[in-house]
């Protein structure tokens, strides 16, 4: 629910290694009734040790910043803090930058040339539980996401090897040799970042692309 008046303001604390951009930050929610920024860092070191008393709302960071950036700060904040709701600032960076991010916990992304509405709107969101993704970045995500996604006959292997079945017997059943499996293989840990199979498989059910009945009982 969208904080109104009558609750307590949403508490913000703002990550930022720049200080003119950092003070900026601050400034512009001063007008703002429904956002209290309770505190601010030049450094992800120094956020984690300022944010667990001070009972944040929503965290609003710098994606790159010296010493810590800031995927790697937020993924290390939302294991002490996982209530914490966080947003990202950031210029037009690459897919690879995007999608760390959000595998960290990351819940919006805020351009830095946006209006200043649009930056204390999509803190208001965030809080409210939804995602902030502008187009451009969205474009950015749909072609990393494409480019990771296992292919038909990767996700066919897959299940086979959830379900317990060998290299050579799948090898057999779909009429390939041993080496086009065991690259088939390689390919989806790589895609679905795993160092072994009981971890892709795992990923591939986190994501969707298995199901539990696909799955022999020894993977649960």
């Amino acid at each position: 629910m969208a904080n109104t008046f009558a609750d307590r303001p949403i508490r913000l604390f703002v990550v930022d290694d720049h200080p003119v951009m950092r003070y900026g930050i601050v400034s512009l929610f001063d007008c703002e009734p429904d956002v209290e920024v309770v505190g601010s860092a030049s450094s992800g070191p120094e956020a984690l040790l300022a944010i667990p008393p001070l009972h944040i709302d929503v965290v609003l960071t710098d994606m790159r910043m010296a010493g810590m950036e800031g995927d790697a700060f937020v993924s290390s904040l939302l294991r002490v803090c996982p209530q914490i709701r966080s947003a990202m600032l950031t210029n037009y960076h690459s897919d690879e930058e995007v999608f760390r991010a959000i595998r960290a916990g990351v819940r919006a992304f805020i351009l830095k040339t946006a209006p200043m509405d649009e930056i204390i709107e999509a803190v208001r969101v965030v809080h409210a539980g939804g995602r902030w993704i502008p187009e451009p970045i969205a474009e950015q995500l749909a072609v990393r996401i494409a480019r990771i996604q296992p292919s038909s006959r990767e996700l066919e292997v897959l299940k086979l090897i959830a379900c317990g079945v060998g290299r050579r017997e799948i090898a057999a059943q779909l009429h390939i040799s041993e080496n086009t499996v065991r690259n088939h293989i390689n390919n989806v840990l790589e895609k679905l970042d795993s160092h072994d199979r009981t971890k892709a498989v795992t990923e591939a059910l986190r994501l969707g692309l298995l199901r539990l009945d696909d799955v022999d009982p020894s993977y649960a």
